[in-house]
């Protein structure tokens, strides 16, 4: 695995305490990929809102690629008071994926020429 040269990582994480950023991709992935030439992901993660004092935003997620890759990183965050959830959803551009899922009035701009399937979700109208 460290010949590795080209990464392709889907991920749907479900954690009680953060979220997934680029601080994870960094130390937990690519500074052990060290001929890793290409790395394309689209990541999910949620986490129950139960009594966080500190909640992340999208700022502090975009601020956490700095140092990641030179490819552009698009983030958003999104807090459910109703049903108590958060979410955070980052991903290389161009997106690359068939499929789009929980769009929320946070949505990036972007152009998305292989996305077949999309769903929908928010509290707010």
């Amino acid at each position: 695995m460290f010949n590795l040269v080209e990464l392709d990582l889907r991920l749907v994480m479900f954690d009680e305490k953060r979220f997934i950023d680029g601080y994870d991709l960094k130390y937990n992935i690519i500074n052990h990929l060290l001929r890793l030439n290409k790395f394309v992901f689209n990541i999910s993660s949620h986490l129950p809102l139960n009594d966080q004092i500190s909640l992340s935003s999208n700022e502090d997620c975009q601020l956490s690629f700095k140092d990641v890759q030179d490819n552009k990183v698009i983030s958003y965050v999104d807090y459910f008071s109703d049903c108590k959830r958060g979410q955070c959803h980052i991903y290389s551009y161009p997106y690359q994926g068939k499929r789009y899922q929980s769009i929320t009035n946070n949505f990036s701009y972007g152009l998305f020429e292989s996305v077949r399937e999309v769903s929908l979700f928010d509290e707010r109208p």
